[in-house]
């Protein structure tokens, strides 16, 4: 199983989103800090989950860094969250997320 499909399972998992996005967005680093051949070291997520509604900025980063345990936050070396809001849920996240 790549890194992308362990952190898509795992989120859908812990916290059941309306919208869930796992870019691996490795090549774009190629030759910068922590890139590895083959990828899976730089990651986007891009998620809209009912239970992350209310929760700051912080508290909705630490549900999705527990989601994903660190043991697989270990092999990551970089990930990039965005969160939509649940009453927007057609929104481009890459364009209005927080």
């Amino acid at each position: 199983m790549s890194v992308a499909e362990e952190i898509s399972r795992r989120i859908l998992a812990a916290l059941d989103p309306a919208v869930l996005e796992v870019i691996d967005e490795s090549e774009k680093h190629r030759g910068h800090a922590g890139y590895r051949e083959g990828g899976q070291s730089h990651f986007r997520v891009e998620i809209t989950a009912p239970g992350l509604d209310g929760l700051s900025r912080v508290q909705r980063h630490r549900a999705v860094h527990d989601a994903l345990g660190a043991e697989l936050l270990a092999r990551i070396h970089a990930l990039a969250i965005v969160f939509g809001q649940p009453d927007q849920p057609d929104q481009s996240l890459s364009e209005g997320g927080s």
